[in-house]
């Protein structure tokens, strides 16, 4: 509806702009035509004048013009006031004549001297007065009627010159009459084709207005306009179309939006525009897909979690963010990367998971949302955003991202969804990559003891070897065995025998630090690998081992306790051996050495232990 009064007023505008163009062209052709009608008169009676003088003069009877004068003015009611004047041969060769006939202003002195006619107009608020002073030149005409027979002159020379009032007051009356005639018709014709456009465009606009609802609607999703128009011809097909097309974009949006919310939830893309709402969840979709099928050809779940560190750092250009893994069985944290040069949590968080606000609630913690919010929050770090996810049972991860301050913090904010939807995408990968590292991890394991069995050592010992030559590391190998364990089994039986493997196993668990590794080679055969020990650490965790595992007591049924005792052998890498493998051999020659030289003691290998032409 807008359109169409626009359409009108601009009309009404132009054709009003027409009006005012031909009433200011009527005014000033009627005001011209007026005046030169006027002129066009006081020419006629100037030459009446002109030749009734000249009649006067070859009668013989001059001294009556003035009488022949007045009635010309009397005659003619349009004449206010009409008087001759001559000129100085005139006055020269007949005299100055009657009074009223000298030269009355600057007008009729001007119209003398020059011999060209004047016009002058002056209104006033009573009337307009037309003033016209035409000169008379003498002329040789031929026969008795030559001013030269009577004038002593030369042809040319201005004889006199008549002067002439004209009331054109009714040019006034008459010319607004006109306008107003005029005015009154263009209205007329004005309102005519006001009516008229009205009443054939109308249906035009609606149909405009109709279109820019509909595509208003569209453009925020709503496809459900229907177009409609008393047009016939090409705008009903064109509308017909428009409804068609509609109800199939209805139908299909509707199907995409609702296929999307099935993988984004709706509404995670800020945006009125559901055009633009989808296409960047299928853009968002897309990378997600490619980061999916990148992280199912990874290795280890380290190579996925270093995957979802890039996507932080270069596709949200995050630079200041930590990454945590956590325990749910032990509630322990550890930090997989961190930007920083420290945890941005006090030390406690890390032992006891549940200490993190984000962790214990499950919900995204914005430092924004209220003063202080996490009590555990290190002060220096006023302002983060900390997003947890949980993986399984076992697992859980949380990004802690540092802002530079509350401006900061909305640019993240957007980005808490997009983040999450990675986190999905990755979470069965994460899971099977654990599962993995279980069942790899039982495979490496003892079942009874849950200590690393003899399989680790051998699938590991190259990459412990490797690390060891490449940041100069040593290790203490203790190789350790149960005194007369046959005798356990045959005395007592294999519940008694695996009491005791199970209860070594928990004292070898129990002495050694989380560096350390333990491992149980074979039967009651074990294997301690004391990571940079001193020899003076090495032989205080074995006496322990040692002792602990002698002071223990076996029930064995009946009240009656079994006390063991175990032999250990001592040998280091790389001042023994300068290969783990020859350094367990050589632990294993002390052992031997411990057995057969009485048991229950712990030896230290030397040199002079190698059997004659034994190779090591």
């Amino acid at each position: 509806m807008r359109a169409k009064s626009k359409l009108l007023l601009i009309v009404a505008i132009m054709l009003l702009g027409l009006t005012t163009a031909t009433i200011i062209n009527v005014s000033l052709n009627f005001r011209e035509y007026s005046i030169n009608n006027a002129v066009e008169k006081a020419r006629m009676t100037a030459a009446i004048v002109k030749d009734g003088l000249t009649a006067h003069m070859v009668n013989g009877i001059m001294d009556k013009r003035q009488y022949f004068l007045d009635q010309i003015s009397h005659n003619n009611n349009k004449i206010k006031s009409l008087w001759i004047i001559r000129s100085k041969n005139v006055i020269k060769q007949y005299g100055e004549g009657f009074p009223n006939e000298t030269v009355r202003d600057a007008i009729d002195k001007k119209v003398i001297q020059s011999g060209k006619i004047s016009k002058i107009i002056t209104e006033h608020t009573d009337g307009i007065t037309l003033r016209v002073t035409i000169p008379y030149k003498a002329r040789a005409s031929g026969g008795e009627n030559s001013c030269l027979t009577c004038h002593d002159v030369k042809v040319g020379d201005t004889l006199g010159a008549i002067s002439m009032e004209f009331d054109i007051t009714s040019m006034r009356s008459t010319g607004m009459f006109t306008i107003i005639k005029i005015l009154g018709l263009n209205i007329i014709f004005l309102i005519v084709v006001l009516i008229l456009i009205n009443y054939y465009v109308s249906p035009y606009t609606k149909l405009f207005s109709s279109l820019q609802v509909g595509i208003k609607k569209a453009y925020s999703g709503d496809f459900t306009h229907e177009f409609s128009t008393t047009i016939s011809g090409d705008a009903k097909k064109i509308v017909d179309r428009m409804n068609i097309l509609f109800r199939k974009m209805q139908e299909t949006f509707g199907d995409i939006k609702h296929t999307l919310g099935t993988f984004i939830p709706q509404g995670c893309v800020s945006s009125s525009d559901p055009l633009y709402e989808a296409k960047t969840i299928i853009e968002e979709l897309a990378d997600i897909y490619k980061f999916k099928k990148t992280i199912e050809l990874d290795a280890s779940k380290a190579d996925v979690y270093g995957r979802i560190i890039d996507i932080l750092r270069l596709k949200y250009k995050l630079n200041h963010f930590l990454f945590y893994e956590i325990n749910n069985i032990t509630s322990e944290r550890k930090i997989i990367y961190n930007t920083e040069e420290k945890s941005i949590c006090y030390g406690k968080t890390n032992k006891d998971a549940m200490e993190c606000r984000a962790h214990r609630t499950k919900t995204v913690t914005v430092s924004s949302e209220f003063p202080n919010l996490c009590k555990l929050c290190a002060s220096q770090y006023s302002d983060y955003v900390c997003i947890p996810f949980s993986i399984n049972n076992d697992i859980s991860i949380t990004i802690s991202i540092i802002a530079l301050d509350e401006e900061n913090i909305e640019q993240i904010k957007p980005y808490i969804s997009s983040v999450k939807h990675y986190l999905e995408a990755a979470k069965p990968v994460i899971e099977s990559q654990i599962l993995m590292e279980k069942l790899r991890d039982t495979s490496l394991r003892d079942g009874m003891t849950n200590l690393y069995n003899r399989r680790f050592l051998e699938e590991l010992i190259d990459k412990i070897m490797s690390q060891a030559e490449r940041n100069n590391d040593h290790y203490s190998i203790l190789m350790l065995d149960v005194d007369f364990f046959k005798m356990v089994n045959d005395t007592h039986g294999h519940d008694v025998g695996d009491k005791v493997i199970v209860q070594l196993a928990k004292i070898l668990k129990d002495s050694i630090r989380e560096a350390d590794l333990a491992i149980r080679y074979g039967g009651e055969e074990f294997i301690v690998m004391l990571h940079n020990a001193t020899d003076e650490g090495t032989l205080s965790v074995a006496n322990k081992i040692h002792s602990s595992f002698g002071n223990f007591s076996f029930n064995v049924g009946a009240s009656e306790t079994l006390k063991k005792t175990i032999s250990i052998g001592i040998a280091k890498f790389s001042t023994d051996g300068d290969t783990i493998w020859k350094t367990i051999k050589y632990a294993d020659t002390a052992l031997y050495e411990a057995k057969n030289t009485g048991r229950n003691k712990i030896v230290e290998f030397t040199k002079e232990m190698y059997k004659s032409g034994e190779n090591f």
